[in-house]
């Protein structure tokens, strides 16, 4: 019965992502895919050069964020190297559910410290708690002004942004962390027991000073707001003017809906809400559609070509 039960839950997990292609074809049909069409043909090309224009910016950014806290560990990787690992991470993130392909980051660095993937693994889990905590700091800062349309629970997104604070403030500390995980370690068979120490002491190897996370936190907040001024100006050049305290406002509580690991990437889930947020400042569903679209394409799908050739041309050499 139990193994039986293992199994459901095991393939329903395989077939979870699906949800969202098909939440993202109902749209699609429900809005008209000829109507998308107009508003991407009618496109204005100076707005859209503006918002390509920031990708680069976005891709700066978003590896500045993680290779701060890794040259904090003891790392010695150039930004260069650090600007193939984190396109290369971003393909891996783009096909997997909340991005969580990204871990391969870990493995990637390696190299960059003793050959032990626990510090990298460091570097990618502080950095995803971070990444999200900021995007749910931004949703109460931000959505507090617009509190008339937007009737989010702020003190549950409150609550869930101090219950990160106290996660990273708990967990950084090694001995803690050795005594909340150890009915865990004890329940690891013989033959996996080394090599799990040998990881979870590299984890805690270099581990940055308390004071420099508010800097990385910052960093986070910032990558966002990079990714943000994207949908702005792909915003403008569809027609849709709203300002950019608009977007900081329903932006995040997108993003945080695209991240429950329903579909892949987002795709679907971020749509139905982008256009349910959108609708209360009156913008057409059309429009709101094609923004999603084209910043899928511009943010995630082209990165994620580049991230396959640099994946080969490492396998290569």
């Amino acid at each position: 019965m139990v193994n039986r039960m293992s199994l459901v839950l095991k393939n329903w997990k395989k077939y979870l992502p699906i949800i969202g292609i098909l939440l993202f074809v109902y749209i699609l049909v429900k809005i008209d895919i000829v109507n998308v069409w107009e508003e991407i043909r009618n496109i204005d090309l100076g707005f859209l050069f503006i918002g390509v224009v920031f990708v680069f910016v976005m891709l700066v950014v978003q590896t500045y964020k993680w290779f701060i806290i890794a040259r904090k560990q003891g790392m010695e990787i150039g930004f260069g190297e650090a600007i193939k690992i984190n396109i290369i991470c971003n393909f891996y993130g783009f096909v997997t559910p909340s991005k969580l392909g990204g871990v391969v980051r870990a493995d990637y660095l390696k190299k960059y410290s003793d050959d032990k993937i626990g510090k990298g693994l460091f570097n990618f889990t502080i950095d995803k708690i971070l990444d999200i905590s900021s995007v749910v700091f931004m949703a109460v800062l931000f959505s507090f002004i617009f509190q008339d349309k937007l009737d989010i629970p702020i003190l549950v997104f409150t609550a869930i942004f101090l219950g990160f604070v106290f996660l990273v403030l708990f967990f950084i500390e090694k001995d803690r962390s050795k005594w909340a995980l150890s009915f865990i370690y004890r329940r690891i068979s013989g033959k996996f027991k080394d090599k799990a120490k040998v990881t979870f002491d590299s984890f805690y190897e270099s581990v940055p000073k308390k004071r420099y996370f508010a800097w990385f936190f910052l960093w986070n907040v910032v990558s966002w707001l990079s990714i943000y001024f994207i949908f702005y100006f792909i915003g403008l050049s569809l027609g849709i003017e709203l300002s950019f305290f608009h977007y900081l406002a329903i932006m995040p509580l997108g993003t945080l809906v695209a991240m429950i690991p329903i579909s892949i990437s987002g795709l679907g889930t971020r749509e139905a809400a982008l256009i349910t947020l959108f609708g209360l400042f009156g913008v057409p569903a059309s429009k709101v559609f094609s923004l999603s679209i084209i910043t899928l394409i511009i943010i995630g799908i082209i990165p994620s070509i580049i991230g396959i050739f640099l994946i080969f041309d490492k396998k290569l050499k």
